[in-house]
């Protein structure tokens, strides 16, 4: 009974066997049909690795304007005060001068309101005041020209009451002489044993003698004195002159003082003018009242607190896109630049930026000096003139995303060069003229730099 199984088995595994072969036959044709395409693709991406690549240093930012003075501004408040009126509403159009928002004061020494014209009155009293001292100043010049005239003559009138008292004592010693003599004469014939003059004449001449002498004693004293006052004259008079200086001098001094008051009180006037103006706030140039900061009637705000943003009119717009410090050797002014704004919908091909659709062209207008906060550098781009306008609806503070375009590589470089981590290539000629660099030459294949700057 066991060996007519065994055949059974065997039967049935021989009648089976040709089913499996025809099996196997038609599965060898379909791997042959998918090893065809496999190698197809393999052929296509061979010569696919040779076609062209267009590198590019890419960032993100947001579209701006390339002058300051174009950017949207906010208006401060210059002194501390209160809202007390509104002229315009946001998004209203304001012409340059246009009157924005009135301020009053709050400070206790600027709520008067008649406060230029007490300053003013104090400055003209000040000046009233000052010419006096001027005044006052001539006059005590005019006093010190006459005292030093007074001075002249009085020395001179001295000086000749000296020669007269200086003759008289001369006549006087004379008289003097004389009378002694005769006194002495007549007081040897007074006691000659002849007796030839009396004692009355002897006592006349003695008297005559006295007397002359007295006199010559008396003109003498008188020639001194007319000396002493000689020489004190100069010193009352310079004292006299020298108080005049000094009351001239005091006199000019606070000239000097006064012309400091003025000089602080013209200030304070100019300066509470200019205050007057910062009352109320205008636009600094054509634009759009953006937004109000301070809302309402009655805050209080401080000096330096923005009020309302104003966005200029007309602005040159300009992108600022902000790429990696690795990337920005790679740029310089000039360099064209693929842009792709937010609420434009594009295609976009990094490698292939002919045919990209829904994008705009620009040019690098500046490169920052110095990094920004997250460590990326900030590139102005302005429109390019030789490719379509930016559309007209783009506001400022719209997102941009670009790509700066560099040279054209191969394909299987830019692959080799992406796995190896290598910054893209950079031909010379077109680093330097900052020309467009689709029009770059392609460079040879496996560079040994890796790609890097040349």
């Amino acid at each position: 009974m066991k060996k007519p199984a065994k055949s059974k088995g065997k039967q049935f595994a021989m009648e089976t066997m040709p089913l499996n072969a025809s099996r196997l036959l038609s599965e060898s044709q379909s791997y042959s049909a998918v090893a065809r395409w496999l190698f197809g693709l393999l052929i296509a991406l061979i010569l696919a690795a040779f076609l062209p690549w267009q590198q590019s240093v890419q960032g993100d930012g947001m579209v701006s304007a390339l002058s300051p003075s174009d950017r949207p501004q906010s208006l401060p408040s210059r002194i501390d005060g209160r809202v007390e009126r509104w002229f315009v509403s946001e998004g209203q159009f304001v012409a340059r001068g246009t009157p924005i928002v009135q301020i009053s004061e709050i400070k206790d020494e600027y709520l008067d309101p008649e406060i230029i014209a007490r300053t003013t009155e104090q400055l003209e009293a000040k000046r009233a005041s000052n010419d006096d001292k001027r005044a006052k100043a001539r006059a005590l010049d005019a006093q010190v020209a006459a005292l030093s005239e007074s001075l002249k003559f009085k020395v001179e009138q001295t000086r000749n009451k000296v020669r007269q008292l200086e003759a008289a004592v001369a006549q006087f010693t004379l008289e003097d002489s004389i009378a002694s003599d005769q006194f002495a004469r007549r007081d040897t014939l007074f006691r000659s044993p002849l007796g030839l003059v009396s004692l009355n004449d002897l006592q006349s001449a003695r008297m005559r003698a006295q007397a002359a002498s007295a006199a010559l004693v008396q003109r003498r004293n008188e020639l001194l004195n007319a000396q002493i006052e000689l020489n004190s004259l100069d010193a009352e008079f310079q004292e006299k002159i020298e108080k005049s200086r000094s009351d001239r001098a005091g006199t000019l001094a606070e000239v000097a003082d006064g012309e400091v008051e003025i000089s602080k009180l013209r200030n304070k006037v100019a300066s509470l003018e200019i205050r007057q103006s910062y009352y109320r706030i205008e636009a600094p140039q054509d634009g759009y009242v953006v937004k109000a900061i301070v809302q309402g009637v009655g805050e209080l705000v401080k000096a330096g607190d923005p009020i309302v943003t104003v966005q200029p009119a007309t602005p040159r717009q300009a992108v600022e896109l902000y790429v990696r410090a690795m990337d920005v050797p790679l740029l310089q002014p000039g360099r064209k630049v693929r842009l792709q704004f937010d609420g434009w919908p594009a295609l976009q091909f990094s490698g292939w930026p002919s045919v990209a659709v829904g994008t705009f062209g620009g040019e690098v207008a500046v490169i920052d000096k110095i990094a920004s906060v997250d460590g990326r550098f900030r590139v102005l781009v302005v429109p390019d003139p030789t490719d379509d306008p930016w559309p007209a609806q783009l506001r400022v503070g719209s997102g941009v995303y670009g790509w700066a375009l560099l040279d054209t590589v191969r394909v299987w470089f830019e692959i080799w060069r992406q796995l190896n981590g290598f910054p893209p290539a950079l031909n010379a000629n077109s680093a330097a003229s900052g020309s467009d660099a689709r029009s770059a030459p392609l460079p040879s294949g496996g560079s040994k730099s890796g790609g890097g700057n040349k």
